[in-house]
């Protein structure tokens, strides 16, 4: 079986499906794998480590040509979803749920196509969650970023001319991401709070040193997953004055809320900028889905009343070098479970493999979609 690993070729991506390390450890396992000219090259990966790991170097073309399981970041482009031979399976980020299109062009190309968004969120798939992985360095990222738009320091200062008070961080958004925007601002010295609909993450929040923003709402607000479930309007307006009052008084905002297949919810609206410290900084890790906050821009900084926003396009990629060594990581687990005996093992017996893969011999078979 040839497994073959395409380089990225979506803008702001940077990043790889497999380092030269976990590449090696495929072809110890008597697996002949091919890496696209370059394709770890804005990972820092170079061709030579790869061959060295006992990978061979090959043209995008050879890999269409005789690949069997072909594996990326990003799906790969239409034109490129073309040149697949039929009976081939891809594994990279889908989103199926956002694109329907993709699927049915995956169905019909006869394409076995694997979701690495679509793990499911199960003890057993922890070190596949690539999702994981990719958000805790985007809330790494996102604290540097706030860190570094702010004109004020992080930590209280005692100096000669007086003391400095700390910054005041609130994050909202309480999952893998927000947890960790919340571990680094504490680690640079900012006094900060959290916010989650989840009142589950509130023993998470306080062991890392935050304080914990509570509001009270009458409506269960996760899924069976584990994600956080879309409020009613009323809960929505009871969340949105309390988040007023303590927006109002931070200096920094990271905000991280998602629901899987919908657009990001709003959190922050204009009239809550307004009333923010001239000087404040909100980072918005929502931004590529509509954004958190009503003024924020993908792929841009604006300035309203004063205020930053930030809203950064893939920030895994920005840290493209640890973020690839994580997703091959991820890949490698899925791969071990995948792969028996040197072939690909279909067993939808398992509710990992039966979840994570969108298609399969001409037919859709993820229960995430066929229960939608």
């Amino acid at each position: 079986m040839v497994i073959a690993v395409l380089k990225e070729t979506a803008e702001h991506e940077h990043r790889v499906a497999l380092s030269p390390d976990v590449a090696g450890q495929l072809v110890k396992k008597e697996l002949e794998v091919c890496v696209e000219e370059d394709a770890g090259l804005g990972s820092n990966f170079l061709d030579e480590q790869y061959r060295v790991a006992g990978a061979s170097i090959v043209t995008r073309d050879e890999i269409f040509a005789k690949a069997n399981l072909i594996l990326s970041v990003q799906t790969p482009p239409d034109e490129d979803l073309k040149k697949i031979k039929k009976g081939t399976t891809l594994i990279c980020f889908l989103w199926a749920l956002q694109h329907p299109g993709l699927v049915e062009k995956l169905k019909s190309a006869g394409i076995s196509a694997l979701g690495m968004d679509a793990i499911p969120r199960i003890s057993r798939a922890q070190n596949m969650d690539a999702l994981s992985s990719m958000s805790s360095i985007a809330g790494y990222k996102a604290s540097l970023i706030a860190a570094n738009e702010l004109d004020k320091y992080f930590p209280m200062m005692m100096t000669a001319a007086g003391t400095i008070p700390p910054s005041r961080a609130l994050i909202l958004g309480a999952g893998v991401a927000g947890l960790q925007a919340i571990a680094t601002c504490r680690k640079l010295g900012a006094v900060v709070e959290a916010f989650d609909v989840r009142p589950v993450v509130k023993e998470q929040v306080e062991s890392l040193g935050a304080k914990f923003v509570e509001v009270p709402l009458e409506e269960d607000t996760e899924t069976e997953g584990g994600y956080a479930k879309e409020l009613s309007k009323e809960n929505q307006d009871r969340q949105r004055q309390v988040i007023h009052e303590h927006v109002k008084k931070s200096d920094i905002v990271i905000t991280t809320a998602l629901i899987p297949g919908r657009p990001a919810p709003l959190l922050i609206t204009k009239e809550m900028v307004s009333d923010m410290k001239p000087g404040s900084v909100i980072v918005d890790l929502a931004a590529e889905n509509g954004g958190n906050c009503e003024l924020t821009e993908a792929g841009k900084i604006t300035v309203a009343n004063e205020v930053k926003i930030v809203g950064p396009i893939n920030l895994p990629s920005q840290l493209a070098n640890h973020a690839s060594m994580l997703y091959a990581k991820n890949m490698l687990a899925l791969l071990n479970l995948l792969i028996k005996e040197g072939e690909l093992n279909f067993d939808f017996e398992d509710e990992i493999l039966l979840n994570t893969t969108i298609t399969h011999q001409g037919e859709v078979v993820s229960p995430m979609l066929l229960n939608v």
